[in-house]
Protein backbone atom coordinates (compact mmCIF):
# COMPACT_ATOMS: atom_id res chain seq x y z
CA UNK A 1 0.00 0.00 0.00
CA UNK A 2 1.70 3.41 -1.14
CA UNK A 3 1.02 6.89 -0.34
CA UNK A 4 1.73 10.45 -1.27
CA UNK A 5 1.52 14.03 -0.44
CA UNK A 6 -2.18 15.56 -0.44
CA UNK A 7 -3.42 18.57 -1.38
CA UNK A 8 -6.14 18.72 1.11
CA UNK A 9 -8.87 16.25 2.72
CA UNK A 10 -12.30 17.46 2.60
CA UNK A 11 -16.23 15.60 2.98
CA UNK A 12 -17.90 13.96 5.45
CA UNK A 13 -17.00 10.27 7.04
CA UNK A 14 -18.78 7.93 9.22
CA UNK A 15 -16.47 5.72 11.68
CA UNK A 16 -17.16 1.94 12.12
CA UNK A 17 -18.55 1.36 15.63
CA UNK A 18 -16.85 1.19 18.83
CA UNK A 19 -14.72 -1.87 19.12
CA UNK A 20 -14.96 -1.70 22.81
CA UNK A 21 -18.07 -1.55 23.09
CA UNK A 22 -19.06 -4.11 19.96
CA UNK A 23 -16.75 -6.75 22.11
CA UNK A 24 -18.75 -5.96 25.51
CA UNK A 25 -22.33 -6.28 24.24
CA UNK A 26 -21.73 -9.45 22.23
CA UNK A 27 -19.98 -11.06 25.71
CA UNK A 28 -22.66 -9.49 28.27
CA UNK A 29 -25.34 -10.32 25.59
CA UNK A 30 -24.72 -13.84 25.68
CA UNK A 31 -24.71 -14.21 29.51
CA UNK A 32 -28.02 -12.51 29.74
CA UNK A 33 -31.49 -13.46 29.68
CA UNK A 34 -33.02 -12.84 25.86
CA UNK A 35 -32.39 -11.56 22.93
CA UNK A 36 -29.79 -8.61 22.76
CA UNK A 37 -30.17 -6.05 19.17
CA UNK A 38 -26.95 -4.59 18.70
CA UNK A 39 -27.08 -1.86 15.96
CA UNK A 40 -23.41 -0.56 14.29
CA UNK A 41 -21.58 -3.51 15.82
CA UNK A 42 -17.48 -3.23 14.21
CA UNK A 43 -17.50 -6.25 11.76
CA UNK A 44 -13.56 -5.91 12.05
CA UNK A 45 -11.61 -9.62 12.69
CA UNK A 46 -10.70 -8.76 16.65
CA UNK A 47 -14.99 -8.34 17.61
CA UNK A 48 -15.76 -11.36 14.79
CA UNK A 49 -13.55 -13.34 17.19
CA UNK A 50 -15.77 -12.37 19.99
CA UNK A 51 -18.75 -13.99 18.11
CA UNK A 52 -16.77 -16.86 17.12
CA UNK A 53 -16.28 -17.63 20.44
CA UNK A 54 -19.09 -17.36 22.02
CA UNK A 55 -21.02 -19.26 18.83
CA UNK A 56 -18.57 -22.27 20.50
CA UNK A 57 -19.89 -22.07 23.46
CA UNK A 58 -23.67 -22.33 22.36
CA UNK A 59 -24.78 -19.54 22.07
CA UNK A 60 -26.87 -18.32 18.87
CA UNK A 61 -25.59 -14.94 17.44
CA UNK A 62 -26.92 -13.30 13.70
CA UNK A 63 -24.49 -11.47 12.30
CA UNK A 64 -26.19 -9.56 9.36
CA UNK A 65 -23.50 -6.88 9.27
CA UNK A 66 -25.18 -3.66 10.65
CA UNK A 67 -27.14 -5.58 13.35
CA UNK A 68 -26.03 -8.20 15.44
CA UNK A 69 -28.60 -10.63 17.70
CA UNK A 70 -27.27 -12.54 20.43
CA UNK A 71 -30.11 -15.12 21.79
CA UNK A 72 -28.48 -15.07 25.43
CA UNK A 73 -28.30 -18.08 27.75
CA UNK A 74 -27.79 -16.76 30.64
CA UNK A 75 -25.31 -16.10 33.41
CA UNK A 76 -24.96 -20.41 33.80
CA UNK A 77 -26.13 -21.02 29.94
CA UNK A 78 -22.64 -21.72 28.20
CA UNK A 79 -21.42 -24.83 27.24
CA UNK A 80 -17.95 -26.06 27.08
CA UNK A 81 -16.58 -25.45 23.52
CA UNK A 82 -15.23 -28.97 21.80
CA UNK A 83 -12.36 -27.16 20.50
CA UNK A 84 -9.73 -24.36 21.86
CA UNK A 85 -11.46 -21.06 21.82
CA UNK A 86 -9.64 -18.97 19.12
CA UNK A 87 -9.18 -15.08 20.15
CA UNK A 88 -7.13 -13.76 16.61
CA UNK A 89 -5.49 -10.89 17.77
CA UNK A 90 -7.84 -9.96 20.30
CA UNK A 91 -6.64 -9.14 23.60
CA UNK A 92 -10.05 -7.41 24.46
CA UNK A 93 -11.56 -10.92 23.24
CA UNK A 94 -9.07 -12.87 25.38
CA UNK A 95 -8.42 -11.16 28.91
CA UNK A 96 -12.62 -10.31 29.42
CA UNK A 97 -13.60 -14.27 28.06
CA UNK A 98 -11.17 -15.20 31.34
CA UNK A 99 -12.94 -13.68 33.60
CA UNK A 100 -16.48 -15.21 33.21
CA UNK A 101 -14.87 -18.46 31.45
CA UNK A 102 -13.30 -18.81 35.33
CA UNK A 103 -16.88 -18.98 37.07
CA UNK A 104 -18.31 -21.38 34.83
CA UNK A 105 -18.74 -25.54 35.40
CA UNK A 106 -16.55 -26.40 32.20
CA UNK A 107 -13.02 -26.16 31.26
CA UNK A 108 -11.67 -24.16 28.43
CA UNK A 109 -8.53 -22.90 26.33
CA UNK A 110 -7.97 -19.44 24.86
CA UNK A 111 -5.28 -19.38 22.37
CA UNK A 112 -4.51 -16.78 19.77
CA UNK A 113 -2.57 -15.74 16.31
CA UNK A 114 1.83 -15.24 17.18
CA UNK A 115 1.44 -11.97 18.24
CA UNK A 116 -1.34 -12.88 21.20
CA UNK A 117 0.26 -15.54 22.33
CA UNK A 118 3.59 -12.93 23.63
CA UNK A 119 1.37 -10.70 25.06
CA UNK A 120 1.29 -10.49 28.97
CA UNK A 121 -1.41 -12.09 30.42
CA UNK A 122 -0.08 -12.79 34.21
CA UNK A 123 -1.88 -9.61 35.07
CA UNK A 124 -5.66 -10.76 34.76
CA UNK A 125 -4.18 -14.64 35.77
CA UNK A 126 -2.68 -13.45 39.51
CA UNK A 127 -6.25 -11.55 40.26
CA UNK A 128 -8.35 -14.08 38.92
CA UNK A 129 -6.40 -16.64 40.81
CA UNK A 130 -6.49 -14.60 43.94
CA UNK A 131 -10.82 -15.27 43.06
CA UNK A 132 -10.10 -18.96 43.11
CA UNK A 133 -9.96 -19.33 39.53
CA UNK A 134 -7.40 -21.73 38.23
CA UNK A 135 -5.83 -20.51 34.99
CA UNK A 136 -2.31 -21.53 33.71
CA UNK A 137 -0.64 -19.59 30.97
CA UNK A 138 1.53 -21.85 28.65
CA UNK A 139 4.00 -23.48 30.35
CA UNK A 140 4.03 -21.49 33.07
CA UNK A 141 4.74 -18.50 30.62
CA UNK A 142 1.92 -16.21 31.79
CA UNK A 143 0.80 -15.82 28.16
CA UNK A 144 -1.38 -17.92 25.58
CA UNK A 145 -2.70 -20.22 25.05
CA UNK A 146 -4.38 -20.06 28.45
CA UNK A 147 -6.08 -23.20 30.53
CA UNK A 148 -9.07 -22.14 32.76
CA UNK A 149 -10.65 -24.57 35.13
CA UNK A 150 -13.93 -22.80 36.02
CA UNK A 151 -15.39 -22.80 39.64
CA UNK A 152 -16.29 -21.07 42.78
CA UNK A 153 -14.91 -17.55 42.84
CA UNK A 154 -15.01 -15.19 45.69
CA UNK A 155 -14.66 -11.99 46.01
CA UNK A 156 -11.71 -9.32 46.52
CA UNK A 157 -10.66 -6.09 47.22
CA UNK A 158 -7.89 -5.92 44.04
CA UNK A 159 -5.52 -3.03 43.71
CA UNK A 160 -4.32 -3.21 40.24
CA UNK A 161 -0.86 -1.90 39.44
CA UNK A 162 -1.70 -0.83 35.99
CA UNK A 163 -4.67 1.42 34.86
CA UNK A 164 -5.92 -1.21 32.40
CA UNK A 165 -9.70 -1.74 31.23
CA UNK A 166 -9.15 -5.11 30.14
CA UNK A 167 -7.68 -6.03 33.62
CA UNK A 168 -10.55 -4.34 35.45
CA UNK A 169 -13.42 -6.20 33.35
CA UNK A 170 -11.76 -9.30 33.71
CA UNK A 171 -12.06 -8.95 37.34
CA UNK A 172 -15.50 -7.33 37.26
CA UNK A 173 -17.09 -9.88 35.30
CA UNK A 174 -15.65 -12.86 37.77
CA UNK A 175 -17.00 -11.11 40.61
CA UNK A 176 -20.12 -11.26 38.78
CA UNK A 177 -20.38 -15.13 39.86
CA UNK A 178 -18.06 -14.59 42.83
CA UNK A 179 -19.67 -14.98 46.56
CA UNK A 180 -19.05 -11.57 47.81
CA UNK A 181 -18.54 -7.92 46.49
CA UNK A 182 -15.65 -7.49 44.56
CA UNK A 183 -13.65 -4.26 44.38
CA UNK A 184 -10.96 -3.29 41.48
CA UNK A 185 -8.97 0.33 42.04
CA UNK A 186 -6.60 1.57 39.34
CA UNK A 187 -3.71 4.21 39.58
CA UNK A 188 -5.61 6.29 37.03
CA UNK A 189 -8.79 5.67 35.95
CA UNK A 190 -9.11 3.16 32.08
CA UNK A 191 -12.03 3.33 29.83
CA UNK A 192 -15.34 2.91 31.96
CA UNK A 193 -17.51 0.85 28.98
CA UNK A 194 -17.87 -2.26 30.87
CA UNK A 195 -19.21 -0.08 34.25
CA UNK A 196 -21.95 1.43 31.99
CA UNK A 197 -22.94 -1.19 30.02
CA UNK A 198 -22.91 -3.61 32.81
CA UNK A 199 -25.16 -1.05 34.94
CA UNK A 200 -27.35 -1.45 31.74
CA UNK A 201 -27.87 -5.19 31.57
CA UNK A 202 -29.70 -4.64 35.03
CA UNK A 203 -25.97 -5.69 37.40
CA UNK A 204 -24.94 -3.08 40.30
CA UNK A 205 -21.87 -1.54 39.87
CA UNK A 206 -20.37 1.24 41.72
CA UNK A 207 -18.23 3.50 40.92
CA UNK A 208 -15.68 6.04 43.32
CA UNK A 209 -12.75 7.85 42.19
CA UNK A 210 -10.48 5.06 40.39
CA UNK A 211 -12.11 2.59 42.03
CA UNK A 212 -15.40 0.24 40.92
CA UNK A 213 -17.09 -2.04 42.67
CA UNK A 214 -19.52 -5.02 41.55
CA UNK A 215 -21.79 -6.90 43.30
CA UNK A 216 -22.72 -11.02 42.53
CA UNK A 217 -25.63 -10.54 40.12
CA UNK A 218 -28.18 -13.67 39.93
CA UNK A 219 -28.94 -12.88 36.42
CA UNK A 220 -28.37 -10.18 33.32
CA UNK A 221 -31.03 -9.38 30.91
CA UNK A 222 -30.79 -8.31 27.13
CA UNK A 223 -30.93 -4.76 25.88
CA UNK A 224 -31.06 -2.73 23.04
CA UNK A 225 -27.34 -1.20 22.34
CA UNK A 226 -26.40 1.19 19.73
CA UNK A 227 -23.08 1.53 19.14
CA UNK A 228 -21.62 4.77 18.49
CA UNK A 229 -18.38 5.70 16.02
CA UNK A 230 -14.95 4.41 17.52
CA UNK A 231 -13.22 7.46 18.59
CA UNK A 232 -9.69 5.46 18.09
CA UNK A 233 -10.95 4.99 14.52
CA UNK A 234 -11.89 8.96 14.26
CA UNK A 235 -8.29 9.72 15.86
CA UNK A 236 -6.45 9.15 12.37
CA UNK A 237 -9.34 11.74 10.70
CA UNK A 238 -9.15 14.20 13.56
CA UNK A 239 -5.17 13.86 12.86
CA UNK A 240 -5.18 13.90 9.61
CA UNK A 241 -7.76 17.05 9.16
CA UNK A 242 -5.32 19.26 11.37
CA UNK A 243 -2.11 18.13 9.62
CA UNK A 244 -2.85 18.01 5.93
CA UNK A 245 -3.71 21.57 4.64
CA UNK A 246 -6.36 22.65 2.84
CA UNK A 247 -8.46 20.32 5.26
CA UNK A 248 -12.02 20.19 7.04
CA UNK A 249 -13.55 17.29 7.74
CA UNK A 250 -17.02 16.56 9.35
CA UNK A 251 -16.63 12.78 11.59
CA UNK A 252 -20.37 11.64 12.27
CA UNK A 253 -21.67 10.07 15.39
CA UNK A 254 -18.55 9.76 17.19
CA UNK A 255 -18.37 8.13 21.11
CA UNK A 256 -16.89 10.56 23.14
CA UNK A 257 -16.67 9.18 26.77
CA UNK A 258 -14.27 11.03 28.88
CA UNK A 259 -12.27 7.85 29.77
CA UNK A 260 -11.32 7.77 25.96
CA UNK A 261 -11.58 10.97 24.69
CA UNK A 262 -8.20 12.56 24.81
CA UNK A 263 -7.37 12.51 21.72
CA UNK A 264 -9.89 16.01 21.61
CA UNK A 265 -8.20 17.70 24.75
CA UNK A 266 -4.61 16.67 23.44
CA UNK A 267 -5.76 18.40 20.05
CA UNK A 268 -6.89 21.22 21.52
CA UNK A 269 -4.07 21.91 24.00
CA UNK A 270 -1.97 21.59 20.82
CA UNK A 271 -3.22 24.25 18.95
CA UNK A 272 -5.89 22.25 16.81
CA UNK A 273 -9.50 23.44 15.43
CA UNK A 274 -11.79 20.56 16.56
CA UNK A 275 -15.73 21.06 17.27
CA UNK A 276 -17.61 19.25 19.28
CA UNK A 277 -21.31 19.31 17.83
CA UNK A 278 -24.94 17.62 18.25
CA UNK A 279 -23.82 15.70 21.45
CA UNK A 280 -26.47 12.75 22.07
CA UNK A 281 -26.04 9.76 24.36
CA UNK A 282 -26.47 5.64 22.67
CA UNK A 283 -26.88 3.28 25.27
CA UNK A 284 -25.59 5.19 28.37
CA UNK A 285 -22.73 6.64 26.03
CA UNK A 286 -21.99 10.10 25.27
CA UNK A 287 -21.70 10.73 21.26
CA UNK A 288 -21.24 13.89 18.96
CA UNK A 289 -20.53 14.78 15.97
CA UNK A 290 -16.92 16.21 15.20
CA UNK A 291 -15.53 18.90 12.77
CA UNK A 292 -11.92 19.19 12.51
CA UNK A 293 -9.60 21.94 10.06
CA UNK A 294 -6.17 22.45 9.42
CA UNK A 295 -4.55 24.20 11.76
CA UNK A 296 -0.91 25.62 13.13
CA UNK A 297 0.23 23.05 15.89
CA UNK A 298 2.41 23.31 18.68
CA UNK A 299 4.22 20.55 21.40
CA UNK A 300 2.66 19.64 24.19
CA UNK A 301 3.13 17.48 27.09
CA UNK A 302 1.19 14.23 27.31
CA UNK A 303 1.60 12.62 30.78
CA UNK A 304 -0.58 11.17 33.59
CA UNK A 305 -4.20 10.79 33.97
CA UNK A 306 -4.17 11.75 30.30
CA UNK A 307 -2.75 8.49 29.52
CA UNK A 308 -5.24 5.44 29.59
CA UNK A 309 -7.77 8.05 28.18
CA UNK A 310 -6.19 8.09 24.97
CA UNK A 311 -3.72 5.08 24.70
CA UNK A 312 -4.68 4.10 21.35
CA UNK A 313 -3.73 7.19 19.88
CA UNK A 314 -0.90 7.77 20.77
CA UNK A 315 1.38 6.34 17.76
CA UNK A 316 -1.34 9.00 15.71
CA UNK A 317 -0.34 11.37 18.20
CA UNK A 318 3.20 11.00 18.05
CA UNK A 319 3.36 11.63 14.41
CA UNK A 320 1.09 14.40 14.82
CA UNK A 321 3.65 15.92 16.81
CA UNK A 322 5.96 15.80 14.45
CA UNK A 323 4.39 18.37 11.94
CA UNK A 324 4.20 20.88 15.65
CA UNK A 325 6.26 23.71 16.18
CA UNK A 326 8.41 22.67 19.27
CA UNK A 327 8.54 19.96 21.29
CA UNK A 328 6.02 17.33 22.45
CA UNK A 329 6.96 14.31 25.17
CA UNK A 330 5.03 11.65 26.12
CA UNK A 331 5.57 10.29 29.52
CA UNK A 332 3.78 7.17 31.55
CA UNK A 333 3.17 5.20 28.62
CA UNK A 334 5.01 2.31 29.15
CA UNK A 335 1.73 0.07 28.28
CA UNK A 336 2.63 1.17 24.50
CA UNK A 337 4.99 -1.70 24.78
CA UNK A 338 2.79 -4.67 25.16
CA UNK A 339 0.05 -3.85 22.58
CA UNK A 340 0.34 -5.74 18.87
CA UNK A 341 3.91 -4.16 19.04
CA UNK A 342 6.11 -2.37 20.94
CA UNK A 343 4.35 0.88 19.72
CA UNK A 344 7.13 3.06 20.90
CA UNK A 345 10.15 1.32 19.15
CA UNK A 346 8.25 0.84 16.31
CA UNK A 347 7.04 4.84 16.28
CA UNK A 348 10.39 5.82 17.12
CA UNK A 349 12.12 3.78 14.01
CA UNK A 350 9.14 4.66 11.34
CA UNK A 351 9.54 8.48 11.82
CA UNK A 352 13.10 8.38 12.19
CA UNK A 353 12.85 6.47 8.90
CA UNK A 354 11.44 8.93 7.42
CA UNK A 355 13.67 12.01 8.72
CA UNK A 356 11.80 13.08 12.21
CA UNK A 357 13.87 13.65 15.23
CA UNK A 358 12.74 11.89 17.86
CA UNK A 359 13.61 10.09 20.85
CA UNK A 360 12.68 6.97 22.58
CA UNK A 361 12.58 7.11 26.28
CA UNK A 362 11.29 3.92 28.88
CA UNK A 363 8.00 5.17 28.78
CA UNK A 364 6.97 6.82 25.93
CA UNK A 365 8.80 9.47 23.38
CA UNK A 366 10.12 13.28 23.02
CA UNK A 367 9.90 14.65 19.50
CA UNK A 368 11.18 17.80 18.46
CA UNK A 369 8.28 19.08 15.69
CA UNK A 370 8.85 21.27 12.87
CA UNK A 371 11.18 19.45 10.23
CA UNK A 372 9.89 18.33 6.92
CA UNK A 373 9.29 14.56 6.86
CA UNK A 374 10.14 12.32 3.23
CA UNK A 375 8.57 9.04 2.23
CA UNK A 376 9.86 5.88 3.55
CA UNK A 377 9.09 1.86 3.55
CA UNK A 378 7.06 1.81 6.53
CA UNK A 379 7.05 -1.88 8.94
CA UNK A 380 3.98 -1.94 10.27
CA UNK A 381 4.71 -4.96 12.08
CA UNK A 382 1.61 -6.49 11.63
CA UNK A 383 -0.38 -3.62 13.90
CA UNK A 384 -2.95 -1.87 12.80
CA UNK A 385 -2.49 1.36 14.68
CA UNK A 386 1.05 1.28 13.28
CA UNK A 387 -0.52 1.08 9.49
CA UNK A 388 -3.34 3.97 9.86
CA UNK A 389 -0.98 6.19 11.65
CA UNK A 390 1.39 5.55 8.77
CA UNK A 391 -1.03 5.92 5.69
CA UNK A 392 -2.22 9.31 7.55
CA UNK A 393 1.73 10.85 7.93
CA UNK A 394 2.66 9.34 4.20
CA UNK A 395 -0.02 12.42 3.14
CA UNK A 396 2.09 14.77 4.72
CA UNK A 397 5.33 14.00 3.61
CA UNK A 398 7.20 14.63 0.47
CA UNK A 399 7.80 11.23 -1.84
CA UNK A 400 6.26 8.25 -1.48
CA UNK A 401 5.11 6.19 1.62
CA UNK A 402 4.71 2.44 1.20
CA UNK A 403 3.19 0.39 4.38
CA UNK A 404 4.23 -3.31 4.49
CA UNK A 405 1.33 -5.58 6.14
CA UNK A 406 -0.80 -2.78 5.52
CA UNK A 407 -4.01 -5.30 5.20
CA UNK A 408 -3.41 -5.14 8.94
CA UNK A 409 -6.46 -2.42 9.69
CA UNK A 410 -8.88 -5.30 8.97
CA UNK A 411 -8.39 -5.70 12.76
CA UNK A 412 -10.34 -2.63 13.76
CA UNK A 413 -11.12 -1.04 10.23
CA UNK A 414 -11.69 -3.04 7.11
CA UNK A 415 -12.45 0.17 5.03
CA UNK A 416 -9.82 2.03 6.02
CA UNK A 417 -8.30 2.87 3.31
CA UNK A 418 -11.15 3.33 0.98
CA UNK A 419 -12.59 5.93 3.66
CA UNK A 420 -9.64 7.96 3.90
CA UNK A 421 -9.19 8.03 -0.09
CA UNK A 422 -12.79 9.40 -0.24
CA UNK A 423 -11.64 12.20 1.68
CA UNK A 424 -8.49 13.11 -0.93
CA UNK A 425 -9.36 16.40 -2.95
Amino acid sequence: MKFVKSKGLRGEITVPGDKSISHRSVMFGSIAKGTTRIRRYLQGADCLSTISCFRKMGVEIENTGDTVLVHGRGMRGLTCPETPLDCGNSGTTMRLMSGILAAQDFSATLTGDESIRKRPMNRIIEPLTRMGGRITGNGGSGCAPLSIAGGPLSGIDYISPVASAQVKSAILLAGLYADGQTRVTEPYLSRNHTEIMLTHFGARVQTQGTTAVVTPAPELHAQQIDVPGDISSAAYFICAGLMVPNSEIFIRHVGINPTRAGILDVCRAMGGRVSVLNKTSASGEPAADLLVSSSSLHGTVIEGALIPTLIDELPMIAAMACFADGTTVIRDAAELKVKESNRIRVMVQNLAAMGADVQETDDGMIIQGGRPLHGASIDSCLDHRIAMTFAVTGLCCDGETSILGADCVRISYPEFYGDLEKLTV
